[in-house]
């Protein structure tokens, strides 16, 4: 069965897998791996503009405190990691409009089970690169209030960056069935988290409001928003968000590597502000996208 790709020039696409360098329809790992297992993984996504990877070193920084945090035993060396990155790039050819997954696993086991002493073989790198645009419409975006709460630290500490998706998909799951883009998961407080997929933040009197870094992942966007922010003399503040001041926020934006700064349109039905991008949302994604034609690691080749 055939079936069409979001973007064709990934058909052809050259993928890291435990150091090697396959063909896409090649590209696999173990029935004993741990990311097959039990989702024991740890990824980041990054982002390549015009012969420059975004914010790598941080990328590479929070995979390496992941798999610690994990306690994986056979955690590879950034420069390893640097290296099977270029390498992929170079094999498909891409300086551009490139969007990257870096998923680091605890790697095969010598029989099923939960226990890492049965890991025995070293973990896992797998590099995915494929041609991929920022995945939101640029005019906006559309979200709702998903039922599903979004970890606790109690439970699963959201610093982590896991592959445990499970509640992220169900968020995810609702939204589609809702008909709009994404959802954002309140804690279990019932204080606004993030999206899905993504950090939130609200404007309200020209000033930015963002939830705290407890339930939500430390988005590395979003600690560049922060950022941009100060530099420009915005007031930014991280506080508890209710959905009521989501409803009757002046904007709303996302962050993410996956789709950068995205304005949000509604939110539960409710039109957010005039219903197009606002001013301060399209001041810091203007300055954003100015930061990734200048900013970066240079690809070496």
């Amino acid at each position: 069965m055939h079936i069409s790709l979001p973007d064709a020039r990934n058909d052809a696409l050259i993928v890291y897998v435990d150091g090697a360098l396959v063909p896409r329809n090649e590209a696999k790992v173990s029935v004993f791996d741990s990311v097959v297992q039990g989702g024991d993984a740890v990824w980041e996504g990054i982002r390549v503009y015009d012969g420059r990877i975004m914010a790598l070193d941080a990328h590479l920084d929070r995979l390496v405190d992941s798999a610690k945090a994990m306690a994986f035993a056979d955690i590879p060396s950034r420069e390893a990691v640097r290296s099977a990155l270029f390498a992929t790039l170079e094999a498909n050819g891409m300086r551009d409009e490139t969007h990257v997954r870096l998923t680091l696993t605890r790697g095969r086991k010598t029989t099923s089970g939960m226990d890492p002493r049965l890991n025995r073989f070293g973990s896992t790198l797998i590099v995915l690169a494929e041609w991929k645009k920022p995945v939101y419409a640029a005019s906006g975006i559309r979200l709702i209030t998903s039922s599903v709460r979004r970890n606790t630290p109690q439970c699963l500490d959201s610093k982590i960056h896991h592959n445990n998706l499970i509640n992220n998909i169900l968020a995810k799951v609702q939204a589609n069935l809702a008909g709009v883009d994404d959802a954002i998961m309140l804690d279990v407080h019932g204080f606004v988290s993030e999206t899905n997929a993504t950090n939130i933040f609200i404007v309200r009197r020209g000033g930015l409001l963002t939830p705290h870094a407890d339930s939500c992942l430390p988005g590395i966007t979003r600690a560049k928003v922060l950022a941009l922010a100060q530099r420009e003399g915005i007031m930014a503040i991280e506080r508890n968000i209710s959905t009521a001041e989501v409803h009757s926020a002046d904007e709303v934006f996302t962050t993410g590597t996956m789709g950068e700064i995205s304005p949000v349109l509604e939110v539960d039905g409710r039109t957010i502000g005039n219903g197009t991008p606002g001013p301060v949302t399209r001041r810091l994604r203007d300055i954003y996208w100015e930061c990734t034609r200048t900013e970066g690691t240079p690809l070496p080749f």
